[in-house]
C-alpha cells in the first residue's frame, strides 16, 4: 500500500475562481496511510462551533504555502476538527516546510466516508465516523472533516461535499 498519498484531483475544474469542483470518486471507503507526511496546523477561533475568523487563517495560510511553493499540483486535502466550541484546527497538506508557519508530520490509517449536506450536519458525520472505525473492529482516535470547497464554491456547484476521516491506528 503507498504511503501519503491522496487521490487525485482536477485541481483546473474550477469554474468559481475559487475552490476546484470536487469528484468524490476514489475517496469514499479508502484506507489513507500517511507515513510522516508534512502538514500545516493552524487553528481557528469559532463561537458555539461556528468559525469567526477562518477566512482570515486561511488566507494568511494559503498565501504562505503559495510563496513556499508547497502546494501540491495533484490535490489538496485540509483536515479539521473542533477542539472545543470556541476553537478548531486545521492541517493542510504540503509537499513542503512553510516558513512562519506552524509544521507537524502525521502518521497513520485513517478510514474515509464521503458526506453530502449542509455543515450542521458536522456532528453527526463525525458520529458516523467513529461507527465506522468500531464496525472495522477498530477505534477512531481522531476525527477529522475534510470540507472540499468553500460555503459560496458549494452553492454555485450544487453539492456540498465533506469527507470524514477517522484514524484508526
Amino acid at each position: 500500500m503507498q504511503t501519503s498519498v491522496l487521490p487525485k484531483m482536477d485541481m483546473s475544474e474550477t469554474t468559481t475562481g475559487c475552490c476546484p469542483k470536487f469528484n468524490p470518486e476514489g475517496w469514499e471507503g479508502r484506507h489513507l496511510v500517511f507515513e510522516d507526511k508534512p502538514f500545516l496546523r493552524a487553528t481557528t477561533r469559532s463561537l458555539l462551533h461556528v468559525p469567526i475568523n477562518m477566512g482570515k487563517v486561511f488566507g494568511r495560510v494559503q498565501k504562505h504555502i503559495e510563496e513556499a511553493g508547497a502546494q501540491d499540483e495533484d490535490s489538496f486535502l485540509i483536515l479539521s476538527r473542533d477542539l472545543s466550541a470556541t476553537e478548531a484546527e486545521h492541517y493542510f497538506a504540503v509537499t513542503r516546510d512553510v516558513p512562519g508557519e506552524e509544521m507537524v508530520a502525521l502518521s497513520g490509517t485513517f478510514v474515509t466516508r464521503v458526506f453530502g449536506g449542509p455543515y450542521r450536519h458536522a456532528k453527526d458525520w463525525v458520529n458516523d465516523m467513529e461507527v465506522a472505525a468500531s464496525a472495522a473492529g477498530k477505534t477512531a482516535q481522531r476525527v477529522f472533516l475534510f470540507y472540499t470547497t468553500c460555503p459560496a464554491c458549494a452553492r454555485a456547484y450544487g453539492r456540498n461535499y465533506v469527507v470524514g476521516l477517522a484514524q484508526i491506528d
